[in-house]
């Protein structure tokens, strides 16, 4: 449990109560609850009693103990259930939270995207005070928007799920071993279901407890070949099990991680040289068929080098398969440039994020919280982050085995000023720019803004550079061949963010970039220990742009970061 569990659930729990239409003052409880702890610098552990902190009463600390107790809170349960399911697909669509949600529910009993549609449709949305014609048509079209999505979930929000199934699978028994395949596996953008191959002796036994365990909203097929769902996980979604044997676990991966297009070049191979690829193995021109211990001795059979699941798209990357041993892999990574802690809007101290970060093998890291124009975030002052500097500095002198170096996230601002002046960015190891505010300015605006920061001598690098979400927002339409230009002129780099909400650069841009020779950061953006482990999805995105190892500068030996990058 850490601080920014707790921070999220007194969010959802002021979320879902606002949706039923609950006591303001209420919600505004759970609100300032979430607010006194977010500004509190200390992490979860360093708090000597959280229950006595100002802002903490009884209903928020009833809440705290269910959390520290059982990893879940009891009122949050009751509100899933109390909270009508239609309602969260609404929360979607940009403009519309909790407060106004509960208005449009209560005026004309509003409970899903359907009926809100209708009521746009009919006009009467704009005769509900608070909300007008354009507010209407607005909604009417992001509505529409959505609807072009159906059946596609964000690569968040799958992740989600496969961690959820995944740790219901791992209690039962009878389960030898098994993996997540499809889209998911090969870090696809978005996905419309999962697939699992699962290895095990007693098919029947595995069907009957994965029915039990999940929540299944309609069983479409069962047997012990393959067991198809629809699972009710916020989302509805389909989701395929396939039994197998553990001699057809390696091909049966390999056809169900797809993609179709790689599947179809393979069989085309084996076809050439007498053969047939099936999820059961190799049959051969003598009728035997023969299975493999791994997907890389299945590749082998084909003198071809194993070839990334998040490489496997259109069959073209058979045709530059020499080119994989160039590409970065998670072992190459030797750092994470980009990350939160309590002293701004993160979950943990700086302490352990550094011990996190060493377990991981880093030899360097960056602290690099935000600054003060982003106060939702808890952003740093002047001040804060002197005092944070020398804080990190002390704390570096302590360890042998990893550098820490003081960063920041500066926001970039609406008018084009950076939100700390050189003089402080000096100071910095690592500075960061970003833009997080004033989305709607046109793409001139933006682009003065994002040249401003980059331009800037004390800026390394631009972090999300188009700020999209994946599957909510498309971010503030940045030129991004120019801010690529300009990375190369000021010999600046550019993020990747990791973060699966984000994967920001996208693909095409990833490749100009490399083509570009302008240097990339695979960062995690992470605001709690486990988001360090986005490095790892960050890498297999990276990978479906053909990033080599040398662009990326997480791959750099510590003596030519600094001699590059921190002292240039």
């Amino acid at each position: 449990m850490n601080k920014k569990t707790i921070i999220r659930t007194f969010e959802k729990i002021a979320l879902y109560m606002e949706l039923l239409g609950e006591n303001p003052f209420k919600v505004g409880a759970f609100r300032k609850a979430a607010n006194v702890l977010e500004l509190d610098p200390r992490s979860l552990s360093e708090m000597d009693d959280i229950l006595k902190l100002k802002g903490i009463g009884k209903g928020t600390g009833a809440v705290i103990i269910d959390l520290l107790e059982k990893g879940e809170s009891d009122l949050l349960k009751e509100l899933e259930i109390e909270v009508p399911s239609g309602l969260i697909p609404l929360l979607r669509i940009p403009g519309l939270g909790g407060k106004k949600i509960a208005k449009l529910r209560e005026a004309l009993g509003i409970d899903s995207l359907d009926s809100l549609r209708a009521a746009c449709e009919s006009h009467e949305v704009s005769k509900v005070p608070g909300f007008g014609k354009k507010t209407e048509e607005k909604l009417l079209q992001e509505i529409e928007l959505l609807g072009t999505k159906k059946g596609k979930l964000p690569v968040w929000q799958i992740e989600t799920i496969v961690k959820s199934i995944e740790a219901e699978m791992r209690g039962i028994s009878e389960i030898i071993r098994f993996s997540v395949a499809g889209s998911f596996r090969r870090a696809k953008e978005e996905s419309s279901d999962v697939d699992f191959i699962i290895v095990t002796d007693e098919p029947s036994v595995v069907r009957e407890k994965l029915l039990e365990v999940l929540p299944i909203e309609e069983t479409v097929a069962g047997g012990d070949a393959k067991l198809s769902v629809v699972l009710d996980m916020a989302d509805l979604v389909d989701a395929d099990f396939r039994f197998v044997t553990e001699a057809q676990f390696a091909t049966a991966l390999h056809h169900f991680t797809g993609s179709k297009d790689h599947n179809v070049r393979m069989r085309q191979i084996a076809k050439s040289k007498g053969m047939k690829i099936s999820e059961y193995g190799v049959e051969t021109e003598d009728g035997t068929v023969k299975t493999f211990d791994s997907e890389k001795e299945f590749f082998a059979y084909f003198d071809l080098p194993f070839i990334p699941p998040s490489l496997r798209m259109d069959g073209r990357e058979i045709d530059r398969a020499d080119e994989i041993a160039g590409l970065v892999t998670l072992e190459d990574i030797r750092g994470d440039f980009h990350m939160h802690t309590t002293w701004s809007d993160g979950g943990y101290s700086i302490r352990e994020m550094v011990e996190a970060c060493r377990k991981k093998g880093y030899s360097h890291m960056v602290i690099t919280d935000h600054t003060h124009y982003l106060k939702v975030a808890n952003g740093l002052t002047p001040e804060r982050i002197r005092n944070q500097i020398s804080e990190i500095r002390k704390l570096n002198e302590e360890y042998d085995d990893i550098e820490i170096f003081c960063g920041t996230e500066m926001d970039i601002l609406p008018d084009g000023r950076l939100d700390f002046e050189d003089d402080l960015l000096q100071e910095l190891d690592f500075v960061i720019a970003s833009i997080h505010s004033n989305f709607n300015q046109s793409q001139e605006q933006i682009m003065e803004r994002l040249h401003a920061a980059i331009s800037n001598p004390y800026v390394n690098i631009i972090a999300h550079p188009t700020g999209r979400i994946i599957g909510q927002r498309d971010g503030y339409n940045p030129d991004v061949p120019q801010l690529i230009e300009w990375a190369k002129q000021y010999n600046k780099i550019l993020e990747l963010n990791g973060n699966p909400h984000r994967f920001d650069l996208a693909i095409e841009y990833l490749e100009i970039a490399q083509k570009a020779d302008v240097k990339i950061a695979i960062n995690t953006d992470a605001h709690a220990i486990d988001q360090l482990e986005h490095m790892g999805i960050g890498v297999k995105y990276a990978q479906k742009a053909w990033l080599k190892k040398e662009t990326v500068v997480n791959t750099w030996p510590l003596e030519k970061f600094i001699r590059e990058i921190i002292r240039k």
